[in-house]
């Protein structure tokens, strides 16, 4: 049995759809849903079983789960505004650092989501701690458990990896609510408004310039099954394409797929601003000095480990995000 945690989230469902993908259906799927409406993520999925987060960390406390294979480790509280540093480091941190623990005690291979706040304020994206200067409790969740992983990289029993993921946007990500991606926020503004919304030019950048790696949560998922399937490699991995792109890239995208639908050619970045598709709002004073311009991960470390497969760009899957969502008559 596999066991995914936060399986009913954005990224656990669409791994859990690439373990399916794969014939994998022994697959036991954690979550909280407490919120129920994120069970619409796990609909079209296949589950050999469902738990409660609470339930499943009990079972770990007393060692009462079945056999398991491997744990891929999603769930965690993803929100980089919540302040609330106590529930904070127990849901993200110390569920981790338990979980880890049984792993290690079974020899059981662990993949666990790490996060890219964790560098902060840094204009460097490489794994190493130099590098790293969380500007909240949520990156500092993510990184202190990295540091755990540092420390015992040298006797471990079984494969630990943690990937560092960058901007990632994907289908079923709609509970996630203002934490939801660039591109999802792009579709709907333009489908509700006519036009897409960006940020003016700050911080040395063009209006619309602030650049990002954002990777599709396809290529996300590759990432994880690449590691499943070689649990010789352990380590902590850069979750991102290594391509930074501006704002303007992700809204064309989503502007240029959405007119597809209607028959209308694709229109150049200066086109679709000049026909008000594209509109630019003053940068907020308050995230002056506080807001990443510029992500692009180190993918070397990634490339490495073997994983060699070729990553979408903005345009290519900004527009399967778009198509396979209207497809599915969702907003």
């Amino acid at each position: 049995m596999i066991v995914v945690t936060g399986a009913a989230g954005f990224i656990g469902s669409n791994i859990v759809r690439g373990l399916n993908q794969r014939g994998e259906h022994d697959i036991l799927a954690v979550d909280d849903l407490t919120e129920g409406d994120k069970f619409v993520n796990l609909v079209d999925c296949s589950i050999a079983d469902y738990m409660d987060r609470n339930d499943f960390r009990s079972r770990v406390r007393n060692d009462t789960l079945p056999t398991i294979r491997a744990v891929i480790h999603q769930g965690a509280c993803s929100d980089t505004t919540e302040r609330n540093g106590l529930y904070m480091m127990d849901n993200n941190y110390r569920v981790t650092l338990e979980l880890f623990e049984y792993c290690q005690s079974h020899r059981i291979p662990f993949l666990y989501a790490s996060s890219a706040a964790v560098y902060g304020g840094s204009s460097v994206y490489a794994e190493d701690p130099a590098n790293e200067g969380p500007l909240n409790v949520y990156g500092y969740s993510k990184l202190l458990f990295d540091q755990v992983l540092r420390r015992r990289m040298h006797t471990l029993t079984a494969q630990v990896v943690g990937l560092r993921y960058f901007n990632v946007y994907g289908g079923h990500e709609q509970h996630k609510g203002r934490m939801a991606s660039v591109a999802f926020h792009n579709m709907n503004q333009f489908l509700a408004d006519g036009h897409v919304r960006l940020f003016a030019g700050w911080d040395g950048y063009v209006d619309g310039g602030q650049s990002r790696d954002f990777i599709s949560v396809q290529d996300v998922v590759a990432v994880n099954l690449h590691f499943l399937d070689n649990p010789q490699v352990s380590g902590i991995f850069n979750c991102g394409t290594g391509r930074a792109q501006p704002f303007n890239d992700v809204a064309a995208a989503v502007v240029n797929t959405l007119r597809a639908e209607k028959g209308q050619a694709p229109l150049p970045l200066d086109a679709l601003v000049a026909e008000g598709l594209l509109r630019y709002i003053p940068f907020p004073d308050d995230l002056k000095g506080r807001y990443q311009s510029f992500t692009q991960a180190d993918i070397s470390a990634l490339r490495a480990s073997g994983f060699t497969a070729s990553m979408r760009d903005v345009t290519q899957g900004v527009g399967e995000y778009v198509s396979y969502w209207r497809a599915r008559g969702a907003r």
